[in-house]
């Protein structure tokens, strides 16, 4: 009998030391990290499958997302240190290098490689020229921002400088041009998905012809933090770019319609069969990378288009604004 008691007393024990281990594990915190993003669009949907499916939970990271609704406005936020990652188009790593700043951002993990925008014209155009800019009135953005230039980029590349042929009218904010259009400003504006699609199916204005697919691969949106940040959270960030890369695989073998709905939490005032549409046009053009690897060839891509657009009067070495050391490890582990 004292066996027996001695025996469960023991089980009891094990028990409840089983119980406390498997109660901190469940409990056990993740490393919050804050991101904010230069806005919200299923053109960065490799980065909500991640947060849908999990892949940052697995990584042991809780994502704080927020939008920055503009590229300056991130990477204010970064280098004031209200932000850990900002997500937004490399060019602005490369400002802030050529600024002089000892404490510059670096970028680390690449998602998009292609101009997500769309022309959106007042009347269908199956039929469209870029010819049918000349002396039109285009909202295309923040003068300096990657959208901006690459329209300009697109518009030399078929025959017409931008200068000359063309109004760019960039008085008014990214986040109020759509309202903007719709208000009767402007003959065109580029404008990202769904709100491209959403102003097609409302019958406000229609998509004559992508950006990404008249510019060819540039780095486009990437993930970046201060450099004192990346040295002092080396293992984090490559946690963070592990969780991106799963994304980027994910979606890339995965279906428009499977995109749409796992991505659909992000968006829950967008219809999934409009959010299918979307993906399945961005699939079609190849904006998402396949891997966060940013190469040297696409960055010195960006650089030569910034400098044709009169952004750029120096360019910024590629070993200094861009880390690739955490995606090239990620990526090497799978192989």
């Amino acid at each position: 009998m004292r066996k027996l008691l001695k025996f469960s007393g023991v089980a009891i024990c094990l028990a409840m030391l089983l119980t406390l281990f498997t109660g901190c594990k469940a409990t056990e915190s993740k490393d919050k990290v804050t991101v904010c993003e230069v806005t919200h669009s299923i053109f960065y949907a490799p980065q909500y499958a991640a947060i849908s499916l999990g892949y940052f939970n697995e990584e042991g990271i809780t994502i704080e997302l927020s939008n920055g609704q503009g590229t300056d406005k991130v990477m204010s936020a970064v280098l004031s240190n209200n932000i850990d990652i900002g997500f937004a188009g490399p060019e602005a790593s490369i400002y802030v290098y050529n600024e002089g700043k000892e404490d510059y951002t670096q970028v680390f993990a690449l998602l998009t490689q292609r101009d997500g925008s769309f022309l959106v014209g007042r009347k269908p155009d199956p039929n469209f020229t870029w010819d049918k800019l000349r002396n039109k009135v285009i909202l295309p953005g923040r003068k300096g921002g990657v959208p901006y230039m690459a329209l300009e980029y697109a518009i030399r590349k078929n025959g017409l400088d931008p200068d000359k042929d063309t109004k760019l009218d960039n008085s008014i904010q990214f986040a109020l041009m759509a309202g903007a259009f719709t208000g009767g400003t402007g003959d065109y504006v580029t404008l990202f998905e769904p709100t491209a699609s959403m102003m097609e199916a409302e019958g406000k204005g229609y998509i004559v012809a992508s950006i990404g697919d008249q510019c060819g691969e540039i780095p486009y949106t990437a993930y970046f933090a201060k450099k004192s940040y990346i040295e002092k959270n080396q293992a984090l960030i490559e946690r963070f770019t592990r969780a991106v890369y799963k994304g980027q695989k994910w979606v890339e073998t995965h279906s428009a319609a499977e995109i749409a709905k796992v991505v659909a939490p992000s968006f829950a005032d967008t219809d999934v069969k409009l959010l299918t549409t979307v993906a399945q046009r961005y699939k079609d053009i190849g904006v998402w990378s396949s891997n966060p690897v940013l190469k040297p060839e696409a960055f010195s891509l960006l650089q030569k288009v910034m400098t044709q657009a009169g952004e750029l009067t120096k360019n910024a070495p590629y070993e200094k604004v861009v880390n690739t050391s955490f995606a090239e490890k990620v990526v090497a582990a799978t192989k």
